[in-house]
């Protein structure tokens, strides 16, 4: 009698829990952005969960937790209820490069959270000072060779998306410039615009502006596919150099556990979101690459973790590349 009376309780608990997940969402809902506020990752997330909100019927609030390469915002979320009211958006720093980069991280990119989906890709650019002697990718890579350690790469600090792919950039053409470290981005940038630095790799977002405005040479943009933003920017491959494709992905997921017709909703919410035309738009106008059907689904984001983990850990540890 005991093991039936366990055996129905246990099925009610699950009735009660799809019962509420069906009514979902009662309240608005809180989404981690781990990083400062008019930010890339900040950007995206702001534009599709304005279409998000509307789906779902409940507001979804953006709260900004920076810190540790936004390991910080996170492991926060990592650790909240998973009953859908606390997501966040990660990326490709937080859920790829992050194991590698920081040895006492508090969670485990492909096991502690329920993939909800992928909501942009955010291309990588080869970018350096305007005066740089090289006027195309083949001849960059010559000068960066024969010159070594004289040429000086700009970084926005360990575990931003600029070092992390930079080291990768290097690993590929194996070179090995000085790294000069920024507290940021827009430090970074200022300098390579006013020609105290040579080069960078970094977001679409952050340099498509200096490059439309001839503050910046673009030597190319490491997708398959060139983008409309920065057309006559070509593709690595296109440029001579195999081997160099990287994308600071955006994505959202929810704490594990998470019940899976909530993360449905979620998900389905998300995709409406980026099949809407004002949503595309803002989002192409950034640079960013709208994921397919297939490769926004929680599974196919699921995929992609595991293998970004697969490949940054080697490359950041090759290069003894750690943050505290």
């Amino acid at each position: 009698m005991k093991k039936i009376a366990l055996a129905l309780a246990a099925v009610a608990g699950i009735a009660a829990t799809g019962a509420w997940a069906q009514g979902y969402p009662t309240r608005p809902i809180t989404m981690i952005v781990p990083f400062a506020a008019g930010g890339p990752t900040d950007v995206v997330a702001r534009i599709v969960t304005d279409h998000m909100s509307r789906t779902l019927g409940q507001q979804i609030v953006i709260e900004n937790v920076a810190g540790a390469g936004g390991t910080t915002g996170i492991t926060r979320a990592a650790q909240s209820e998973p009953d859908g009211y606390t997501i966040m958006m990660g990326h490709m720093g937080t859920h790829g490069a992050a194991p590698a980069l920081y040895p006492n991280l508090k969670y485990d990119p492909t096991k502690d959270f329920a993939p909800i989906g992928m909501a942009a890709g955010t291309p990588i650019v080869i970018v350096a000072k305007k005066d740089f002697p090289a006027n195309d990718l083949k001849g960059f890579l010559e000068y960066l060779k024969a010159n070594g350690e004289k040429v000086n790469m700009a970084h926005a600090g360990v575990g931003s998306v600029s070092h992390s792919t930079g080291i990768f950039f290097n690993s590929v053409v194996k070179a090995k410039p000085t790294m000069v470290t920024y507290r940021g981005t827009g430090p970074a940038l200022n300098d390579l615009m006013a020609n105290t630095v040579d080069f960078m790799t970094d977001q679409i977002v952050n340099v498509a502006p200096q490059i439309q405005g001839g503050n910046i040479k673009a030597f190319a943009i490491a997708t398959p596919e060139r983008s409309p933003v920065l057309p006559n920017v070509p593709t690595t491959k296109e440029a001579g150099l195999d081997g160099y494709e990287v994308s600071a992905w955006n994505a959202v997921f929810a704490p594990k556990g998470t019940p899976p017709e909530v993360v449905k909703k979620l998900s389905d919410a998300l995709s409406k979101s980026l099949d809407d035309e004002n949503t595309k738009k803002r989002l192409l106008e950034l640079g960013g690459v709208i994921p397919s059907a297939s490769e926004r689904t929680p599974e196919a984001l699921q995929k992609l973790v595991e293998s970004e983990v697969a490949r940054w850990t080697p490359v950041l540890k090759a290069a003894g590349a750690t943050a505290q």
